[in-house]
């Protein structure tokens, strides 16, 4: 297996899109995402996330300021190159109907002269970091595979050559909500084992709550109105729009990025029968499911076979309360 190419840094600096007939698409967009970080675009439809994502690997060009992978200015190499640096997955994944899953994964590494040998051992093991079996799925082809199979196989072929950026738009959203939720659940898994920088887009809040580690949030012409973590964009909103955005419900979207606080924790009630727990690494959203379907009151907290104590309602709130 080949040593995974570091994650780069990608830095927008007043990044400007506009067409010839006026219409500005993005508006001087200023942006940092860390290397190994997954940072989300969310705003309404036609806000220029979409532009945002192929200005990076130039599919279209910036009309003002710089696009830089690493310090480096992408508009000065080739574009053609770049975007074999840069893995890209779609809504409607886009794998070439008459090729196999196989042929399909390695059609960068393909490209870049690899051996058949190394291809082949690229191919299967993306196939089991996705999730499938080789023996069942690397000589189909698409057509003969579920949704959210396709969509695994296009992550699979993005991640082909190991490119140190990520740029994904909208993938999950074709498929059926319990398929998607599978998807982001593996996806956070993959992210936490490859962790490239990763460019997301996306038109779901929550979505991009649960996986992004910063949120960038747009308004019409691209302008960028917040980007923070999500607890950040949830618990303190910069603006009219992006409280508007994200939700009245944003307190209820904050109990899945808040962990529960250690100083909130109580002694164990002195009582028997079955307990409703958590670890101490849930989030207050699992410890709120987890005391509701309990019925007692409360839940406990554990940290591995250990009881820490219990939380009921009035700590779950006082956490929320806290400053995110």
């Amino acid at each position: 297996m080949d040593a995974t190419r570091p994650a780069a840094t990608i830095r927008l600096d007043r990044v400007g899109k506009r067409y010839a007939n006026g219409t500005v698409a993005v508006s001087e967009l200023t942006l940092d995402v860390p290397a190994g970080e997954l940072s989300v675009l969310v705003g309404p439809s036609g806000c220029g996330k979409s532009t945002v994502l192929r200005m990076i690997n130039r599919l279209i060009e910036p009309s003002s300021g710089k696009v830089l992978l690493d310090d480096e200015d992408v508009s000065r190499g080739d574009p053609v190159g770049l975007r074999r640096r840069i893995g890209y997955v779609i809504q409607n994944v886009g794998l070439f109907p008459h090729q196999t899953v196989r042929d399909n994964i390695a059609t960068v590494p393909r490209l870049l002269g690899w051996s058949r040998s190394r291809i082949d051992e690229r191919v299967e093991e993306l196939l089991d970091l996705v999730g499938l079996d080789v023996a069942l799925h690397a000589g189909r082809y698409p057509h003969e595979l579920s949704g959210g199979q396709r969509q695994r196989v296009g992550l699979a072929r993005a991640l082909g050559a190991d490119p140190a950026v990520l740029l994904m738009d909208e993938p999950f959203s074709a498929v059926d909500p319990i398929v998607r939720a599978r998807l982001q659940e593996e996806f956070l898994r993959l992210q936490a084992t490859v962790r490239k920088t990763i460019m997301f887009v996306t038109h779901d809040v929550d979505e991009a709550v649960r996986l992004g580690d910063r949120i960038a949030v747009l308004s019409d012409g691209g302008k960028l109105e917040q980007y923070a973590p999500p607890g950040e964009i949830l618990g303190r909103p910069a603006s009219a729009f992006v409280a508007s955005f994200v939700g009245a419900d944003r307190g209820i979207k904050r109990l899945a990025v808040t962990g529960i606080p250690r100083d909130l924790v109580r002694p164990l009630p002195g009582t028997g029968g079955d307990i409703p727990s958590v670890p101490i690494t849930a989030n207050l959203r699992e410890a709120l499911a987890e005391l509701l379907e309990g019925g007692t009151g409360w839940v406990a907290v554990r940290d591995g076979d250990r009881a820490l104590g219990v939380i009921n309602p009035d700590d779950i709130y006082a956490a929320l309360r806290r400053e995110p």
